[in-house]
């Protein structure tokens, strides 16, 4: 039988001997640290951390217990997961399924740590594709009269379903702010463009305000700012000349793919905490 491995996430106000107390009550629990990473941001006096490691010698419930009275004495914001856990996923799609598509096939290959349990659309284009992969398909199409009463619906089937990651796998409908308040921190989106969009003086420093990683497709937190939430990846492609619209939508599409897979992943491996307007994700 193999050692149960576990992943934790922190972040706290910085200050002198926060890893020594972390690796220090995990060797009292019997841990076995596999792999950490840390990071100090000057800017905001914010310490972030994650650490995997193996213990059995304490369950999960007696680590979460003694890292709650860790937390409360040096002030931090922590979570505790399972490794081996997948991760309880609802994919929201409308009429382009290149994204849809991709996640299917790389959670089917082993490759993202999901359990998908839903693929809700507001068209009826990909209740085949759901249906090849065994995974339940809503439609709930939406009309400006009915959108409150369809995202409340939404709701009811992310919250019923348990998920703790929504993925916008190029869902045509801007979000309700009071639905991107629901699933604020839960929910991905992917943009087939370069954002943010800066404008004004000093533009660099806007850029590192808000935690730029490329310029290209981005893949980033819903919040009620239309595309302006919290960036984790991004990427470039480079075209010519000599490329026609149809060979830039399909590298444009593929670049989305590539990017909304990844940020996903670090969302899933728990790689990804929250900084402001920021993230800092451990890869």
């Amino acid at each position: 039988m193999s050692t149960p491995s576990y992943i934790l996430t922190l972040s706290c106000p910085d200050q002198p001997g926060i890893v020594h107390a972390v690796t220090g009550l995990l060797l009292q629990q019997g841990a076995n640290v596999e792999e950490a990473a840390q990071f100090n941001d000057h800017g905001t006096g914010l310490f972030f951390m994650r650490v995997q490691f193996a213990c059995s010698s304490s369950d999960q419930a007696q680590l979460q217990t003694a890292l709650d009275q860790l937390a409360t004495q040096w002030q931090m914001n922590l979570d505790l997961h399972a490794a081996e856990a997948l991760m309880p996923t609802v994919i929201m799609v409308s009429q382009q399924g290149h994204c849809l598509n991709d996640l299917l096939f790389r959670v089917k290959s082993g490759l993202l740590p999901l359990d998908i349990r839903a693929i809700i659309s507001n068209h009826r284009d990909f209740y085949q594709l759901a249906a090849s992969y065994n995974i339940p398909f809503h439609h709930l199409p939406v009309t400006a009269a009915t959108k409150a009463q369809v995202e409340a619906k939404q709701l009811e089937i992310i919250q019923a379903e348990g998920a703790e990651l929504v993925v916008l796998a190029r869902y045509m409908q801007i979000l309700s702010d009071d639905m991107c308040r629901a699933l604020s921190g839960k929910a991905i989106n992917i943009h087939h463009s370069f954002l943010p969009s800066f404008k004004g003086a000093k533009p660099y420093y806007q850029a590192h305000d808000r935690g730029v990683k490329l310029i290209g497709a981005t893949a980033h937190y819903v919040t009620a700012d239309l595309d302006e939430g919290p960036i984790i990846e991004q990427d470039v492609a480079r075209v010519d000349h000599a490329q026609g619209v149809d060979a830039l939508t399909a590298i444009g599409r593929d670049t989305e793919s590539q990017v909304l897979a990844r940020a996903v992943k670090w969302h899933s491996e728990h790689r990804v905490r929250l900084n402001g307007h920021r993230t800092v994700v451990f890869k």
